[in-house]
Order: structure tokens, then C-alpha cells, then sequence
């Protein structure tokens, strides 16, 4: 299935991560271009959740990222956006996502809105938000 809208994260050391979200959250990698110069530097990955993805890539001067005026949670003085991810078991991927070094800043919890849910920050100050509801059930 083919989604048009991929949100695309920058991040100060991409490659961590990388693993910090397949580790914590449970995203696979399906392609990962490194810099040939630098290995370090992550040009563009994608990153896949059941029959979704994200794409990350390293903080590169560019034309387009000073045009953009883009900046990092680290850099905006905190996160300018958030991403929300349906789970099935919202208790087990709080759990797996905090032993694999998430903080956990919000829950488990059941929502007023219907679902259980939680929120987490990424080592770079992404915020994160998993839960049961789903807006389209």
C-alpha cells in the first residue's frame, strides 16, 4: 500500500537514531544511504511500521534546510510536532520502547476519547504517541 504523506525526521546523530527506533519502537529498516565520505551522516533512510514509514536523515547544511529554516526539537527548544502510531498492546510497547531507553512522559493510560495510550521522547526530544484509538475505526 502507498501513503502520501511520510513524515521526515532530522536528526543531530541519525545512525543512533536509527537504532534507537527500531529498538524502542519497533520500525525496520528498508534502505539506509550513507554519506560515502562519512559514514556517520545518514543521507536518507526509511523506515517502515506495519505499512507505514518515516523517513531520517542526518543534519546536512543545505540549500533546501536553510530555505526550509528547518530546525531540530534540540534546536526549536522542544518538539514542533508530534507523530501518533495505533498499537494494539499499548502496555507492551510502553514497555519495550522504556527497556530500550525511551522516557516515557505520559502513561499508559486509558483516554477520554476512547483507547489506551502513551507518550514518549526520542534521545533528540521527538515526541512520540502510541495508542489504541483509531481515529479511522
Amino acid at each position: 500500500m502507498r501513503h502520501e504523506i511520510i513524515p521526515n525526521l532530522r536528526y543531530a546523530d541519525a545512525p543512533r537514531a536509527i537504532e534507537f527506533l527500531c529498538k524502542a519502537f519497533g520500525f525496520e529498516r528498508r534502505a539506509v544511504y550513507l554519506d560515502e565520505q562519512n559514514p556517520k551522516i545518514v543521507q536518507h533512510a526509511q523506515l517502515v511500521w506495519a505499512d507505514r514509514m518515516i523517513m531520517v536523515y542526518s543534519i546536512v547544511d543545505t540549500e533546501y534546510a536553510r530555505a526550509a529554516r528547518m530546525k531540530t526539537a534540540a534546536e526549536a527548544g522542544g518538539p514542533t510536532m508530534g507523530l501518533y502510531l495505533i498499537v494494539e498492546d499499548v502496555d507492551a510497547h510502553a514497555a519495550q520502547a522504556r527497556s530500550a531507553g525511551a522516557e516515557i512522559i505520559i502513561g499508559p493510560d486509558d483516554k477520554d476519547y476512547g483507547g489506551r495510550g502513551y507518550s514518549a521522547r526520542d534521545p533528540e526530544g521527538n515526541v512520540w504517541s502510541f495508542g489504541s484509538y483509531d481515529p479511522w475505526a
